[in-house]
């Protein structure tokens, strides 16, 4: 394989990356509004939009986000039943807030998490960023997980991991990426505040039905 072949193959292989991470933006963002409206359809579509960025964030190398992505795919299973059946015994999911001992217990697995993978990536590993990219996975985990419950505060939780993600992925020159994190801050407040809406009229209409 001469010069020639070898940049038309890299070109060919730089524009099918690039559409790749379109349309994982596309169906990034069509998810997560779909999350702030409480549309069941965020998890069908988001199921297509982490499975494209498995492959984007392998070929970036930042593995903890490959990984997280890849358990993606299992928590959005588990949010799609919650948000259609509440669990067993129950009707759809409404939205509640988070216990402080539970997420005083996310924070401290959370912390543990990040310490661990991003020793073991930093060591044993080609990755890039390994502590960063182990603490955005470990937000990432304890937003998904609040977001599958439909706990209020996922929403503050994923508007500081995506502060984040933008910086790390312009340093990545994953732009379109960057760019579709910044659409998702203005995404998460638009979602807390519907969210929230929703809370209050849930209690105040558990209130009317007691009295």
């Amino acid at each position: 394989m001469n010069s020639t072949d070898i940049a038309e193959s890299l070109a060919a292989a730089w524009q099918a990356m690039s559409l790749l991470e379109l349309a994982g933006a596309v169906t990034g963002v069509a998810g997560v509004w779909l999350a702030a409206r409480q549309n069941v359809w965020t998890w069908p579509v988001s199921l297509v939009s982490v499975a494209m960025y498995v492959v984007i964030f392998y070929e970036a190398r930042l593995y903890a986000d490959m990984g997280l992505n890849a358990f993606y795919v299992i928590t959005s299973l588990y949010g799609w039943y919650l948000w259609l059946y509440g669990g067993k015994g129950q009707t759809e999911e409404k939205v509640s807030r988070v216990k402080k001992k539970e997420m005083l217990l996310m924070l401290v697995l959370g912390a543990i998490f990040t310490l661990c993978l991003g020793y073991f990536l930093d060591n044993y590993t080609q990755a890039d960023l390994s502590y960063t990219d182990s603490a955005t996975t470990a937000i990432s985990l304890i937003g998904y997980w609040m977001m599958a419950k439909k706990q209020l505060e996922n929403w503050i939780v994923w508007l500081v991991v995506d502060v984040i993600y933008v910086g790390v992925y312009l340093y990545k020159e994953l732009y379109l990426t960057s760019g579709l994190y910044f659409i998702f801050l203005i995404l998460c407040i638009i979602g807390y505040l519907d969210w929230k809406r929703d809370l209050e009229n849930n209690s105040k209409e558990a209130e009317l039905a007691i009295l």
